[in-house]
């Protein structure tokens, strides 16, 4: 297995309100599986499967809705390494190689975390900078870079 394959490829999503642009807030969810860890829904890329398909196949899944346009896509792929605690459960990953989408909920659009299969037990609409402050250590570098990345170009 090469290294790129150790990376289970997925789709990642940072929500604006249906008040984008005028309110810039971002929604975070939290983990029901892991205490007190905040994070942007995402989610794995099925073999064959196009990543704007998984983008709203994920959203439904983990947010109840697909109700969202896509603003932006950040220009390339970008990876992390999971934490042993987790590491164990994802084999044979080492991390995730992950694309991120800047979606907006469309006006009307309903968030239901309680899904067929939850993940989440909470959310909420944040800043760019709570997201970062709330988030998992081990991804704080990839949100800095992707929320950093939408904010040059205007966009948060």
């Amino acid at each position: 297995m090469s290294k790129k394959d150790l990376y289970r490829p997925n789709v990642a999503m940072i929500i604006v309100s249906e008040s984008y642009p005028h309110k810039k807030e971002i929604f975070l969810a939290q983990r029901n599986d892991l205490l007190d860890v905040w994070q942007f829904p995402q989610g794995g890329i099925d073999e064959g499967e196009e990543i704007v398909e998984a983008l709203f196949r994920e959203l439904k899944e983990e947010i109840g809705t697909d109700m969202v346009e896509v603003i932006a896509e950040f220009p390339e792929w970008i990876s992390y390494d999971f934490p042993p605690r987790i590491a164990q459960s994802m084999r044979p990953f080492i991390g995730q190689t992950q694309r991120y989408f800047l979606v907006k909920l469309q006006e009307g659009a309903t968030i239901d975390i309680n899904t067929k299969h939850p993940e989440f037990c909470d959310y909420k609409f944040v800043t760019a900078d709570e997201a970062l402050s709330l988030s998992a250590s081990f991804k704080k570098d990839v949100y800095a870079s992707v929320i950093n990345y939408f904010k040059e170009e205007g966009l948060l």
